[in-house]
C-alpha cells in the first residue's frame, strides 16, 4: 500500500487534536478527517486507509499519489501556528537552500509558459481556487493549497527584451506544517491545477 508508514503514524494520533492542528474537520463513526486542498474537500479515512475527493458535480474519486502524500503528511505534521505573514522564497525555508534544486526545483517554468504572455489570465482563474489577487509582478495571487499553507504565485510578462518570469513564495511557517518533499508535492499539485485551469479557459 502507498504511504504505509504515513498511515501508521496517522492512526496513532488523537483525532481531535490532529484536526485542531491541521485546521480541518474530524468526524467519528467512522473516524475520518475532512481536509480542503485547493478548494476541493477530501475525506481521509484511517480505518480503511482511503482518501477520496468530494465534489458537488461528480462522484467521489480516489486521491492520487501526490494528493495522498500531501494530505497524510499535513495531518501528521501541521502545527497550531498563526501565519507569520512574511513571504519567503523556498530557499529561505529551513533546509530549503539544499533541497529546492535540480530535480526538486520549483515548477516555475510551467507558470511562465502558461501565463507569461497573458499574466492577467492568472487573475481570471483565481476565483476557481478561492485565491486573492496580490500586488506583485504583472499578476499575482495567493491561494491556499492546504488550510495552513498559502502560496503566493507571481508572474512577470515576457517581451522582446526580457523572457517571462514566475516566482512562488511561501509564508515563513510553511516548513513547520509539511516536510519539504511533501511541500514540493503540494506546489506541483497547485501549479498543475492552475495551468490546467488556464488551458481550459482558452
Amino acid at each position: 500500500m502507498a504511504h504505509e508508514g504515513l498511515w501508521e503514524q496517522l492512526v496513532g494520533l488523537d483525532g481531535y487534536k490532529t484536526a485542531q492542528r491541521a485546521k480541518c474537520q474530524y468526524l467519528t463513526n467512522p473516524e475520518r478527517y475532512v481536509v480542503t486542498m485547493l478548494k476541493t474537500k477530501y475525506i481521509v479515512n484511517p480505518s480503511d486507509r482511503e482518501i477520496s475527493s468530494v465534489q458537488l458535480d461528480s462522484l467521489p474519486a480516489e486521491a492520487g499519489f501526490l494528493e495522498q502524500l500531501c494530505l497524510l503528511a499535513y495531518l501528521i505534521n501541521a502545527q497550531d501556528l498563526p501565519l507569520a505573514n512574511k513571504l519567503v522564497r523556498a530557499e529561505a525555508l529551513s533546509g530549503g537552500q539544499f533541497f529546492f534544486r535540480g530535480i526538486h526545483s520549483l515548477p516555475t517554468e510551467k507558470l511562465e509558459q502558461a501565463f507569461g504572455e497573458h499574466p492577467e489570465a492568472l487573475h481570471q482563474i483565481a476565483e476557481k481556487f478561492g485565491a486573492k489577487p496580490r500586488e506583485f509582478g504583472d499578476a499575482s495571487i495567493q491561494l491556499y493549497v492546504l488550510p495552513r499553507i498559502p502560496l503566493t504565485v507571481v508572474v512577470w510578462r515576457g517581451d522582446e527584451e526580457f523572457r517571462a518570469r514566475a516566482s512562488i513564495l511561501f509564508d515563513q511557517t510553511a516548513a513547520a506544517h509539511l516536510p519539504l518533499d511533501a511541500l514540493l508535492a503540494a506546489v506541483n499539485i497547485a501549479v498543475d491545477a492552475l495551468v490546467e485551469a488556464s488551458a481550459a479557459g482558452n
